[in-house]
Parts: structure tokens; C-alpha cells; sequence
């Protein structure tokens, strides 16, 4: 079968693929392609792992293509892309340490220590005093959660570590506890913390509307996509003081303009898009590319498998 690797793999994750991979493939690296012959490279492809550019498949999928796994969990750059093979994404590979970032940064506002980082850069010896009487608590705190897939279900089990009670938001998932807008904002008023899952197909669901529901004091935080929330509306209920914080994984604009007031807000932190990261990730990433080339040469249904029209 002939593969074709979009995905910039690590020198270590490519000599690990070719110790992984079965005999009879043949591999080929875009990054070892010319520029004008990539495109081209990429329609011999029998089998390809990593996010192509939309371009590529502007007339459909390579003749010969049989299964395309992408290397990520959002896919919303293709939702207009029709093909006839079988896409998968990396599933729940990212939702235990998009989760961990979460949690880990909503334990950094209560626990003040990006101001304490601040002290510590400068030599600022500030006594206890100053940051214990303002210093809160995870534990306890009401979660509302916006999605119940692999992340929010991931959350929701750290969470419990810290006694927090928490609601998932999600249409049909008997996971969920709310189900509509309406569900959420009769529960935002209670909730002290609101955390965003959401897949970009949901663009612009957390509306100003929604910002201005939330309880004064709760924290705001994001590790779904940026377009699901309005930013000005959310930059605007930090910067009046009415919120108490944010955690913010993703913004609407990536990487995030120099001008944006999220970048001077004391209350916002700012995780750069970062929270999937984890230790041999590109290995990770050939791992589970290589199951679904064994399911699919063993005639077993994938893992993983997502509908591009429906972004999820």
C-alpha cells in the first residue's frame, strides 16, 4: 500500500513508523517532497495520515485512496469536503491532557500562581498575606461543562477528584444532564465555573447572550475551538470585572494578534493552543494510525471514523 505522511514527524516518530509498519508499504514523507510536487505526491496515496490542505481535495479524494486518518481532534477545516472513503481522527488520543491543562489551569487563577510566577521572575518577595487571604478553591465549585464527548468526559472525571458537581451540556447524549440553550442558561446562573469542548461546527453557540448569563465571579474557560465564542462579548465581561477569570486554550484568532486585550487581562491565562501536548505525541499519533491500517486490512470497521458535513 502506498502511505502518504503529511504530518511533520519527528525524525524519532518516523524511524518508530517504519519499525511499526507491516511489510508490503511503501512510505512517502511530504516533507521530503518539492513544494510543486507535494500535491501531486499526495494523489498516489493509498493511505494517509495528517491534515492535508482543503485544497488538495478540492475534486475528491486521490483515485486510489482507501482511508485517511487525520492527526488531530477537530476537523472543521474540511466540513465541505465530500469523500468516499472512510476518515477517522485522533478520538479521544488528546482528552486526558486537554483536560489536565484545563483543570491545571483553573487551579493556577484560584491558586494565584501566575501572579506568584510574576514575583518570583522579579525577585518580589510579597509575604504571605498578600496571596493567601485572596487565594480560592477548585474544590466544590459547580462545573458546567459545554460537550459530553472524550474531553468532557475526561474533565468530569478529574473534577470528582476535587468534589465538584458536574452538568454536561450535549443535545442527545444520555451522558448529559442539559440539552438545550435553555437547560443552560436556567443552570449558568449556579455555576461557578463554565468549560468549552465544543467542536468548531458549533461556531458562535456561547453567544453574548450566554456571557452575560454567566454568574459574576465564575471563571470562563475553552479547550474546544475559538469561533464557539464570542470574544468581544467575553472580553468585555473580564475587562468590567464581572467574571472572575479565564482559561483559554484556544481564541478566535490563532496564533493570537498582538493587540488583543487577552494578552494584558491579570485574569486571563493563556495556554497557546497547547493543552493536547503529552510526552512521544508523534509516536502516539503513528499508533494509532497503524490500528486503523490494520483494521482496514482485516476488513474490521475503524476507529475513530467522523463525518466531515457533520464536524463531528
Amino acid at each position: 500500500m502506498r502511505i502518504f505522511i503529511y504530518s511533520p514527524l519527528s525524525p524519532a516518530a518516523r524511524t518508530y513508523l517504519h519499525q511499526h509498519l507491516p511489510a508490503g508499504h511503501t512510505v512517502t514523507f511530504n516533507a521530503d517532497v518539492p513544494a510543486d510536487g507535494q500535491a501531486a505526491a499526495f494523489q498516489q496515496a493509498e493511505a494517509v495520515l495528517g491534515n492535508v490542505p482543503p485544497a488538495w481535495l478540492a475534486t475528491g479524494a486521490p483515485a486510489g485512496l482507501q482511508f485517511w486518518q487525520i492527526d488531530s481532534a477537530g476537523f472543521e477545516r474540511y466540513r465541505g469536503v465530500r469523500l468516499g472513503v472512510p476518515v477517522a481522527n485522533m478520538g479521544d488520543f488528546f482528552a486526558w491532557p486537554c483536560a489536565e491543562t484545563m483543570v491545571a489551569g483553573l487551579l493556577a487563577l484560584y491558586r494565584r500562581l501566575p501572579e506568584l510566577a510574576v514575583f518570583q521572575a522579579e525577585k518580589h518577595w510579597v509575604g504571605g498575606a498578600f496571596v493567601r487571604n485572596r487565594a480560592g478553591l477548585l474544590r466544590g465549585k459547580r462545573v458546567v461543562i459545554l460537550g459530553a464527548g472524550a474531553i468532557a468526559l475526561a474533565l468530569r472525571q478529574q473534577l470528582s477528584g476535587f468534589a465538584c458537581p458536574v452538568q454536561l451540556l450535549a443535545r442527545t447524549s444520555p451522558a448529559a444532564e442539559l440539552h438545550s440553550v435553555e437547560d443552560l442558561k436556567a443552570a449558568l446562573p449556579e455555576a461557578d465555573i463554565v468549560i468549552n469542548t465544543l467542536p468548531g461546527s458549533a461556531e458562535g453557540f456561547f453567544s453574548a447572550d450566554l456571557v452575560g448569563a454567566l454568574r459574576p465571579g465564575s471563571v470562563y474557560a475553552s479547550v474546544g475551538r475559538g469561533n464557539t465564542t464570542n470574544e468581544p462579548a467575553l472580553i468585555g465581561a473580564l475587562q468590567a470585572g464581572r467574571l472572575g477569570g479565564a482559561v483559554l486554550d484556544v481564541t478566535a484568532t490563532e496564533p493570537l494578534p498582538a493587540a488583543s486585550p487577552l494578552w494584558a487581562l491579570p485574569n486571563v491565562l493563556l495556554t497557546q493552543h497547547t493543552a493536547g501536548g503529552q510526552p512521544l505525541e508523534d509516536e502516539g499519533k503513528v499508533d494509532v494510525f497503524l490500528a486503523n491500517l490494520a483494521h482496514l486490512q482485516a476488513g474490521e470497521p475503524l476507529e475513530n471514523v467522523v463525518d466531515l458535513s457533520r464536524g463531528y
